[in-house]
C-alpha cells in the first residue's frame, strides 16, 4: 500500500487507517522521524504545529501497541501524550481514533474544565493511550485513577508552549512517576535555554529532528500594516469585513479574553455571524465555537493567544492582529492560521502609534519589512510618521488572488455582509 515509503513499516491496521484518512506521501517530519521512532530511539523533534509531528509521533507509538500485545491493566496505560491546551489535547485524541480505526487500541483524552466522568469511563475501558493537559491527569493520579507506571512511551507536546503557561512544576512530578526505561519524545516549536534543559532531563541519547519553520509564513501569506488610532480599530475591522465578503473565514486576535468578548458582541450586533473562544470559555463553548467554523457557520472566530497553536482549520482566508502580540513569537503562531496546505492568506495588523516597538520586534523576527496598506478610511498619519518611516504604501493591496473570489463566495452564501446597509457604529472605545 505505502512501499517504498516510511508509511510502508507500519503495521497493515494503521496502514489501512491512514490511506482512508486521506495520506499519500509523509510530510518531512513524518519522512525523519517515523523510522528512527520505530527503532525505539529516544528525540527531539523542533517542529511547529502544521508540519505533521502527531502523525509523527503517534503511528510509531500506536505500531508498537498493535505489534507489541500486553494484558491490559485499567488505569495502567501504556503510552502518554501530554498537551498544553484542550484543543490541542482534543486534536491529538482525534487522530488517534483516525490511525486507530482498524486496531483495538482503546484510547482516553483527559483535561480539565469538563466532568471528568465520561474521561475516567474511557481509563476504565482499558485505555491503553492517554493523551492529557497536565493538570486534569495530575487529578487523576491522585484520586488513584491513573498510574503511569506502565508507562513505555511518553510525548510532551509543544514543550515551550507548556513552558510559558507554567506547567514546569506539573511536568516534573509527572516524569518523576514514569517507568527510568521508557522511549520518550520532545517536541517543540523554538528551542530556548529554559526548554533545551527540560529536554536534557528527558530524553537519553536522542535523535534530533529539526524542521525549519516554513518560511512560508512570510512567503505565502500577503502580510501588512494598518496605522490607525486605538479607538477605530473596530471600526477598521467592520470595514475590511465589509469590503472583502470572500473573506468567509476570518481569525481574529486579541490580547485579552475580554477584548475578545467585547469584538465579538460588536461583530454579532452588527450583524457578522461570530464566536469567540478563549480560557474563560468552557469545553464545550469552545467545541462548539470551533466546529462552527470549521463547518462555514461561523465566519469570524475571536480569539486570544490559546488559539493561536494548536488548531488545524482548513482554508482560513484572513487572519487579523486587533494588537500586536506582548509575545512577539505569537505573531509567527498567529497568522500560521492561514495559508495551510498551500493554500494563500492575508494577515492584517492593527498598529497604533504606542505600538511601533512591537512592530519593530515582529520585523525582526521575521527578517521582513511589512508593507502598510494606506487605503482605508481610518489610516492614522501621526501613526505613519512615528512609525511608517519610508515605508512604500500599496494603495490597492490584492488581498486575495482573483481566482479565488468566485470559489469564496459561492461558498460565501448565506452570511451577512454589511453591504447595502449603514456602517455600523462600534462607538469610540477600544479597552
Amino acid at each position: 500500500m505505502f512501499e517504498g515509503s516510511v508509511f510502508g513499516k507500519l503495521d497493515q491496521k494503521l496502514q489501512h487507517a491512514i490511506a482512508d484518512a486521506g495520506y499519500e506521501k509523509p510530510t518531512p517530519i513524518q519522512e525523519r522521524a517515523v523510522p528512527e521512532l520505530l527503532k525505539g530511539r529516544d528525540m527531539i523533534g523542533i517542529a511547529q504545529t502544521g508540519t505533521g509531528k502527531t502523525a509523527a509521533f503517534m503511528l510509531p507509538i500506536l505500531d508498537r501497541l498493535v505489534k507489541v500485545r500486553r494484558p491490559r491493566r485499567i488505569g495502567h496505560p501504556r503510552a502518554l501524550v501530554l498537551s498544553p491546551t484542550r484543543e490541542l489535547a482534543a486534536q491529538t485524541a482525534e487522530n488517534v481514533r483516525k490511525y486507530s480505526k482498524y486496531a483495538s487500541l482503546p484510547f482516553a483524552c483527559v483535561f480539565g474544565g469538563v466532568s471528568q466522568f465520561g474521561q475516567v469511563k474511557d481509563i476504565k475501558k482499558g485505555a491503553e493511550t492517554v493523551i492529557a493537559c497536565p493538570g486534569r491527569l495530575i487529578d487523576l493520579m491522585t484520586q488513584g485513577i491513573v498510574y503511569l507506571d506502565q508507562i513505555e512511551c511518553f510525548v510532551l507536546d509543544e514543550a515551550d508552549r507548556m513552558l510559558d503557561m507554567g506547567f514546569l512544576p506539573d511536568i516534573k512530578r509527572i516524569i518523576s512517576k514514569l517507568p527510568k526505561a521508557r522511549q520518550s519524545m520532545f517536541f517543540s516549536a523554538t528551542m530556548s535555554p529554559a526548554v533545551a534543559k527540560l529536554a536534557g532531563e528527558l530524553v537519553s541519547d536522542p535523535v534530533k529532528v529539526e524542521i525549519s519553520p516554513e518560511t512560508p509564513t512570510v512567503d505565502k501569506i500577503n502580510q501588512k500594516v494598518m496605522f490607525v488610532e486605538k479607538q477605530f480599530k473596530d471600526s477598521l475591522l467592520a470595514n475590511l469585513l465589509e469590503t472583502h465578503p470572500e473573506w468567509n473565514k476570518v481569525i481574529v486576535f486579541t490580547k485579552m479574553r475580554h477584548g475578545a468578548d467585547r469584538v465579538c458582541r460588536k461583530l454579532a450586533k452588527a450583524g457578522v455571524s461570530c464566536a469567540a473562544i478563549h480560557s474563560d470559555k468552557t469545553q464545550n463553548q469552545r467545541t462548539r465555537a470551533l466546529e462552527g467554523f470549521r463547518r462555514g457557520d461561523v465566519r469570524v472566530l475571536v480569539a486570544t493567544d490559546i488559539a493561536s497553536r494548536g488548531i488545524d482549520v482548513p482554508e482560513v482566508s484572513c487572519v487579523v492582529n486587533m494588537e500586536l502580540p506582548l509575545e512577539t513569537e505569537s505573531y509567527v503562531h498567529r497568522i500560521g492560521r492561514t495559508a495551510r496546505a498551500g493554500e494563500s492568506g492575508a494577515a492584517i495588523s492593527f498598529v497604533t502609534p504606542e505600538e511601533g516597538g512591537q512592530l519593530k520586534a515582529v520585523e525582526r523576527l521575521i527578517k521582513k519589512t511589512i508593507p502598510v496598506d494606506r487605503d482605508h478610511p481610518y489610516h492614522s498619519e501621526a501613526g505613519d510618521r512615528k512609525v511608517g518611516g519610508g515605508r512604500e504604501g500599496l494603495p490597492q493591496a490584492p488581498w486575495v488572488h482573483p481566482a479565488n473570489i468566485n470559489r469564496n463566495n459561492r461558498k460565501r452564501q448565506g452570511h451577512k455582509s454589511f453591504k447595502g446597509r449603514r456602517q455600523p457604529d462600534f462607538g469610540q472605545r477600544n479597552g
